[in-house]
């Protein structure tokens, strides 16, 4: 009954086309202004980060998906049968098939802030928070990836010359899998891996590992590689497989406590005793120091000199390193200004030439 009217029209064809299509789109912004002034409505009548997450992510893709939606239904009422109709037709279902992998993959992200939010790195104890977010990082990626590979996939088989060219293509198929297996075996060991990684987390994101002889933190795990932050504020890039198949320090793996040594080489005459108490000293009261340990321990000795160890505690590694410099700066301070005689001294025995050289505690003869 509607097509009816419309052909009915006695309008120009062209004319009655654009018009339709006109009202298609102008009725798709209505509805989004409307979506949109309710999702705003909602925020402030009900402040909520996930709410300002949607608005923030979604507004730009849906902006242009639901015109495009309703254009779409409008092109079944324009009566199109040339050449250009198809054109438009297929150039519509192309970019609503593009702008809805857009909307997939920021709902993930839409899920991502969420769960960032939820799971914040920003506490002392962060085990369970960095778990989270590195099976939720690779996750997200894998998705994403996933999502661009089929929107691709689909795009190019909704033209018919593509689909001809894949049907010839599947004759050679059992050889071209061998040669691609060969070729990418070394990107599927890496997504392995990646998977790997995930789920029994030898890393974690934001962990503090010592690797290739480097301090720093996980600050970023893809599909191939991991990103390690410096303390100098290097980058060290990291193959993903790396972590698998070679060892390294992970100094959060159960915990972000940490024992922190301050190790001093002193004379020995060193007043461990006093030591023991000055390092107390230093440490209550510390906003640094978590109170687990407090410990002072002669740990070796040598020729010269023995080797004391401090060992103290804190919440986490920067913590831990911050506390050792203090530990470490106010010990030796304590040490010049009351107990000199404890620091490393060369004790050397002189003999004069024409002397006879008389040892300690021997008693000369008349």
């Amino acid at each position: 009954m509607q097509e009816d009217f419309l052909s009915n029209l006695n309008v120009h064809p062209l004319l009655r086309n654009t018009l339709i299509g006109a009202v298609a789109i102008i009725f798709g912004l209505i509805i989004k202004v409307v979506i949109s002034k309710s999702f705003r409505w909602l925020a402030r009548l009900w402040p909520n980060f996930l709410i300002d997450s949607i608005i923030k992510r979604l507004a730009g893709p849906v902006t242009s998906f639901v015109p495009l939606l309703f254009f779409n239904f409008s092109l079944d009422y324009m009566g199109l049968e040339s050449h250009a109709g198809r054109v438009l037709n297929k150039f519509v279902e192309i970019a609503l098939t593009v702008n809805f992998a857009i909307i997939l993959v920021r709902i993930i992200k839409v899920l991502e802030d969420y769960f960032y939010h939820r799971y914040d790195l920003n506490k002392e104890d962060n085990l369970k928070e960095r778990k989270v977010r590195t099976q939720l990082q690779f996750v997200r990626k894998f998705l994403v990836s996933l999502i661009v590979i089929l929107t691709i996939a689909v795009v190019l088989l909704s033209f018919e010359s593509m689909r001809k060219i894949g049907t010839g293509l599947l004759t050679g198929v059992g050889i071209g899998g061998i040669i691609i297996g060969f070729a990418a075996q070394k990107s599927l060991g890496n997504l392995l891996a990646g998977f790997q990684i995930a789920f029994t987390q030898p890393i974690r994101i934001d962990d503090v590992l010592v690797v290739e002889g480097e301090w720093g933190r996980v600050e970023e795990i893809t599909l191939t590689y991991v990103v390690v932050s410096i303390w100098d504020q290097r980058r060290l890039i990291l193959p993903i497989t790396y972590f698998i198949e070679k060892p390294f320090q992970n100094w959060t793996r159960v915990s972000a406590q940490l024992l922190g040594t301050v190790f001093l080489y002193l004379d020995y005459d060193a007043p461990i005793a006093a030591m023991r108490d000055q390092l107390t000293e230093i440490l209550t009261g510390h906003p640094l120091w978590d109170k687990r340990v407090n410990v002072v321990q002669v740990t070796d000795s040598k020729q010269d000199v023995i080797e004391v160890r401090l060992l103290l505690s804190a919440r986490n590694s920067s913590q831990a390193f911050d506390l050792r410099c203090e530990v470490r700066e106010r010990m030796i301070a304590f040490l010049r200004e009351h107990y000199p005689e404890s620091l490393p001294k060369t004790r050397a025995d002189l003999a004069f030439p024409g002397k006879s050289k008389v040892l300690p505690f021997q008693e000369s003869q008349d």
